[in-house]
């Protein structure tokens, strides 16, 4: 018994292989060319197309790069262990300030609140005397990493 099953399992093992083998891809034989063969392809290319990629990349970058980061200036308007009170400071600082940007970070057990991008500590500083008569506990000047717009590029048309 176990000598047929040897055999049966030689024979089909043989048998897929040379199944394989007989059934492998065909092959085409090239040759580079010549010296008397030589092959050109010309292509004709739209010079508008040219155009529309340089639009395209432009507009990418205006839509993708949207804030860039660097080291600046930001106003500490809050911080309190009261949610409720950040929130309300930061709806004031959106209510009289509506052109800064204002940042809520929890850091436990505190709500900092911040507001705004500033280059140069002139630019927090006037900000912050006017924010002080609206926070009595103080607003200070921190040190951030601070969102930056990039400067828009015209779009050649």
């Amino acid at each position: 018994m176990r000598f047929n099953f040897f055999w049966m399992k030689f024979f089909s093992i043989i048998l897929a292989l040379f199944i394989a083998a007989s059934s492998g891809a065909q092959t085409t034989t090239t040759s580079a060319p010549t010296a008397m063969q030589t092959a050109t392809v010309v292509v004709h290319k739209d010079p508008r197309i040219d155009a529309l990629i340089k639009k395209k990349a432009a507009i990418n970058k205006a839509t993708t790069n949207v804030a860039r980061t660097a080291r600046g200036f930001r106003l500490l308007v809050i911080n309190t262990s009261n949610r409720d009170e950040a929130i309300a400071a930061k709806t004031k600082v959106y209510t009289y300030f509506p052109e800064l940007k204002a940042y809520l970070q929890y850091q436990s057990p505190y709500f900092k609140l911040r507001a705004g991008n500033f280059k140069t500590r002139e630019e927090a500083e006037k900000y912050r005397k006017s924010m002080t008569s609206m926070f009595p506990k103080g607003v200070f000047i921190v040190n951030d990493i601070i969102e930056v717009k990039p400067e828009k590029e015209e779009v050649e048309e």
